[in-house]
């Protein structure tokens, strides 16, 4: 598995082709900065190794024991962390959650010590109304979100992958099969002495007769 500096290196050195790709698809310079902007994160800060005390981890700072959660949660390198797509909708629910949290106290602490009459419902209702007139632009993030998570989890299969190729060969590379052993009885030896015991008493059962 690659080191968290070479995951840097590759998040760096792939931002260029990235920001390329996504200009000549979409001919904006919006959607390129968010989708260039959010790979960049997703790949220093957001990336499948917040589930472990990793560089990723660190960046937090004064915010990592909100992932501490998360980490005790999931086991390195799960399905739910470091699977396709899966891995980065969770971090971003899990991240969501903590800041409506913070925003609630936030708000709470603002209106009690500047008397401020909040309307919970109205700030709802705007955060629904912001999503459905920019969901494009969600989805430009969600999506350099991805690729930086990807950028990470397919160099550590490619890694890992190079590694079986280099001590089994071409046999290295497919995925190993559980097989399974029938079990198998072995009879069960009689003792010499235990076969002189019967006839013995095979001797005696004729003799009474």
């Amino acid at each position: 598995m690659p080191s968290g500096r070479t995951h840097d290196r590759i998040t760096l050195w792939s931002l260029p082709l990235v920001a390329a790709l996504t200009f000549g698809r979409t001919q904006s310079s919006n959607l390129t900065l968010l989708v260039s902007g959010s790979f960049l994160f997703g790949g220093l800060m957001f990336g499948p190794d917040l589930d472990i005390y990793s560089c990723q981890y660190q960046r937090w700072g004064w915010f990592k024991p909100i992932w501490l959660p998360y980490q005790k949660s999931l086991r390195h390198r799960s399905f739910l962390s470091h699977g396709p797509l899966i891995g980065t909708a969770l971090r971003i629910l899990y991240l969501a959650i903590w800041i409506a949290v913070f925003g609630v106290l936030g708000l709470a602490i603002a209106e009690k010590i500047g008397n401020l009459a909040g309307n919970w419902q109205d700030a709802v209702l705007g955060w629904g109304r912001s999503i459905s007139e920019h969901y494009i632009e969600i989805l430009a993030v969600y999506i350099g979100l991805e690729l930086g998570a990807m950028s990470h989890y397919l160099s550590d299969w490619g890694g890992s992958a190079y590694k079986r190729f280099k001590k089994k060969g071409l046999s290295g590379l497919r995925s190993p099969k559980t097989i399974k052993r029938r079990k198998i009885t072995t009879p069960r030896r009689t003792s010499s002495k235990s076969i002189a015991e019967g006839r013995r008493k095979k001797a005696e059962g004729r003799r009474q007769k």
